[in-house]
């Protein structure tokens, strides 16, 4: 999804399933019917719980990844992919978005140089009425 954290919240939306995004931590409760997962904002540690079934997307500190051996690699080169037809999954393939239009964005005015301090902050005042 681009890194823009959209996925999981759609799937959810679509199976109508609780979502929690960037976990950090997740642990399952003794009778494995919720989860509490803990995600980090901009205050701190969230920690919500959710009830199972639930979708999770995972913050990069959720796991430390496990890299492959050179071994490990060429044992994988050898063995056989099965290739499996989208249609025979039951799964549709049209695209459910449409694009309406692309339109470029309008064109900046260029840039001024001033040369002192004093002239930029009066500009920012007259002009950009920033100040």
């Amino acid at each position: 999804d681009g890194d823009s954290g959209q996925t999981g919240a759609l799937l959810a939306g679509m199976m109508g399933w609780p979502q929690a995004g960037a976990a950090s931590k997740v642990e399952v409760d003794e009778g494995k019917t919720g989860i509490k997962v803990a995600r980090e904002v901009d205050t701190g540690i969230q920690e919500v719980k959710l009830p199972l079934p639930a979708v999770i997307t995972a913050d990069l500190r959720l796991n430390e990844p496990r890299y492959a051996t050179l071994p490990n690699m060429m044992k994988a080169k050898k063995k056989p992919m099965e290739v499996i037809d989208a249609a025979s999954m039951g799964v549709p393939l049209e695209p459910r978005t449409t694009v309406m239009r692309v339109e470029e964005p309008a064109t900046r005015a260029g840039g001024k140089k001033v040369g002192s301090v004093d002239e930029l902050v009066e500009k920012l005042k007259t002009e950009a009425k920033a100040v």
